[in-house]
């Protein structure tokens, strides 16, 4: 409990004395609940941090590209939520969607950059068309959310950015090449980004699930119309494992976000956070073959400096 404040009070003329009141005053900023705001709410990730926080009592911008299909989340907090259009892809929506929210909640704390898409296809068969789509909203349309929002954190001298990677921005998987590509980009500027923004109080933490109950598998992500059967045992073998368990992923999305909310509020978040018992193994088996080929490779690496003088 917050300890009271007490102020002086004069008591009149002539009587010489000095009372007090007690008063409870605002909570500081530091300890106010933090504004969110979130895209791709309408399914998956989004929809299930957009609930969580919400039911925690934080204020959120809930972005969707419609928000007829987020109305259901917002319905019942008419002071702390707000649903907003955005389609990442449309700068104009970024800045006015950013606009509204900070103009509504006077801050925002912590942007969470979910919206993304998968799209199935070795990367001889992809499709430039789509491959560029998927760069659109992955890649590029959570980099403008980022630039937009950074000048608010700025003023500020604190913020969280959340970027929603995956495993597969770690480890490379046939039939999702260009897939993968997307999230070692949002992998690579997120690091970049979190040495840049630490000395202005802006953390960034990177989210790397492993397989988990959404719709990321479903109808979210395209398959190539393109077939070359030189790629069935390995690019098209996988496409169908995991289109096979679509919906019976061991990963819990409830869970999920309850986890991502941990990390915000922790006073050290992790700059990765794997999420997933798949994504511990897949990284851990990562690490191992890096280390197999420096070390196997050690002295042609070192030797490719000049010789020191």
């Amino acid at each position: 409990m917050r300890q009271p404040h007490f102020l002086p009070l004069s008591l009149g003329k002539g009587d010489g004395g000095i009372g007090f009141i007690r008063l409870h005053l605002p909570p500081k900023i530091k300890e106010m609940k933090k504004v969110w705001f979130i895209t791709g709410c309408s399914t998956g990730f989004g929809r299930e941090l957009a609930k969580e926080t919400l039911q925690q009592g934080y204020s959120v911008a809930v972005a969707a590209r419609n928000t007829a299909d987020v109305a259901d989340i917002v319905a019942n907090y008419p002071e702390t939520a707000l649903a907003v259009t955005l389609d990442v892809t449309k700068p104009e929506q970024i800045k006015a969607a950013v606009k509204e929210a900070n103009a509504k909640f006077r801050r925002i704390d912590v942007l969470v950059n979910n919206a993304g898409i998968g799209y199935f296809g070795a990367v001889e068969e992809s499709e430039d068309a789509e491959v560029r789509r998927m760069f659109e909203i992955n890649f590029f349309g959570l980099a403008n959310m980022t630039n937009e929002v950074l000048p608010i954190m700025r003023a500020q001298r604190s913020g969280r950015i959340v970027n929603i990677a995956s495993i597969g921005g770690l480890v490379g998987f046939p039939g999702v090449g260009f897939y993968n590509a997307t999230k070692f980009a949002v992998d690579g500027l997120s690091e970049a980004l979190a040495r840049e923004t630490a000395p202005l109080g802006i953390k960034v933490i990177i989210i790397a699930p492993s397989g988990f109950r959404t719709d990321w598998a479903g109808r979210s992500a395209n398959n190539s119309k393109i077939s070359i059967p030189d790629y069935a045992a390995t690019a098209e073998a996988n496409k169908k494992a995991i289109r096979g368990y679509s919906g019976n992923q061991p990963g819990d999305p409830v869970l999920a976000a309850k986890a991502i909310v941990k990390a915000v509020e922790s006073e050290n978040p992790p700059l990765r956070l794997l999420l997933g018992n798949g994504a511990l193994k897949g990284a851990r088996a990562k690490l191992e073959v890096l280390k197999k080929d420096f070390d196997a490779w050690e002295e042609t690496t070192i030797g490719a400096d000049s010789p020191k003088k």
